[in-house]
């Protein structure tokens, strides 16, 4: 006659397959106290950060203002033209090669010039205004770009930043505390699945992030200055809030948009779409494309449009692309199984 199984080895059993199809089993009201404390932590870890934003708010403000710095120096460089100053106030733009030709300065000289300063000279008992060019880029060269026309859009700007850097650096927290709710109650492969999927997602969002700073931002805001030029207005003078709110939206929908891949494979994976049907829906894509640009550019302008359409269709032909691999590899290992 066969013993029955002690109770801690059924225990046991149980406890193994719970692990396998998603672990323990809890009750709704286990469930929503679980949910309430995720919450919680999520709330927590948000607030902190946008407390760590507003401490380092000055270098946030510095870093984000540099695409301003980068697209005026390739602005003027490109018509070889430097800022004008006064005791510290930038009077306006003024050409470099009229300067060196009038004064007599080397070609090679007045290439390395950056900025041209107006100072009052003393010469015996008259006062004249003198010019003294520099080599030096000018700290203060944003101060007459960037301004707050209202009081209170100083604390909108600052609450702003504080907003949305804190969502960022609380993202991979949020992520944590999130996954420890939701990841229990997927099965093993499901798991597998979504941290690849995570992983790879963020990896675009980042990149997405990086090449509008690095290479988008600043041909953008040159392309708009050159457009209100053409069109006979002034762009010397930009709204602090708005540029804020343009830079910060940007790389945002940037960081979103490249996430395409990812919702494009995993509708592979699920088997809603294939390499066929992504080649098919490639035309429609183009026009999906460009009007999903249209809506995500904080400008709206064709050319921004453009920029952000591009690398978006290259994301699309990576997905086809991966797709078509997908379907080689799934059609090999069929035709390698035996009948």
């Amino acid at each position: 006659m066969s013993e029955a199984k002690p109770p801690e080895e059924e225990i046991i059993v149980d406890q193994e397959w719970d692990e396998e199809d998603g672990g323990p089993v809890k009750t709704f009201l286990e469930h929503l106290e679980d949910l309430r404390w995720t919450l919680i932590k999520c709330m927590s870890a948000v607030i902190i950060s946008m407390v760590v934003c507003f401490s380092m708010m000055d270098n946030i403000i510095s870093i984000l203002t540099a695409p301003l710095r980068d697209a005026e120096e390739l602005r003027l460089s490109s018509k070889q033209q430097v800022g004008l100053f006064f005791e510290g106030v930038r009077l306006g733009n003024v050409s470099v090669n009229a300067i060196g030709e009038r004064y007599g300065i080397e070609p090679e000289a007045t290439k390395a010039i950056q900025s041209i300063q107006l100072k009052p000279v003393l010469i015996g008992t008259n006062r004249v205004i003198s010019l003294e060019t520099s080599t030096e880029h000018p700290l203060n060269s944003l101060e007459h770009r960037l301004k707050n026309y209202k009081p209170v859009d100083g604390f909108l700007v600052a609450f702003q930043l504080m907003l949305y850097g804190g969502l960022v650096i609380a993202a991979p927290f949020v992520i944590f505390f999130v996954g420890q709710f939701v990841l229990p109650a997927l099965k093993i492969h499901e798991k597998k699945f979504l941290y690849q999927t995570t992983g790879f997602g963020a990896g675009l969002f980042m990149l997405g992030i990086f090449f509008c700073y690095f290479i988008m931002m600043k041909i953008a805001i040159v392309a708009l200055v050159q457009f209100s030029n053409w069109l006979g207005f002034s762009a010397d003078e930009w709204n602090a809030r708005d540029y804020m709110t343009f830079v910060i939206k940007f790389m945002l929908a940037m960081g979103i948009s490249f996430q395409l891949p990812v919702v494009l494979l995993t509708m592979v994976k699920i088997g809603f779409l294939d390499a066929l049907k992504l080649s098919q829906f490639r035309p429609y894509w183009v026009v999906i494309n460009l009007t999903l640009c249209a809506f995500l550019t904080p400008t709206g302008d064709p050319f921004t449009l453009t920029l952000m359409a591009i690398p978006l269709q290259l994301l699309y032909e990576l997905s086809l692309l991966i797709a078509k691999v997908w379907a080689r590899k799934e059609e090999s290992q069929a035709d390698s199984e035996p009948a």
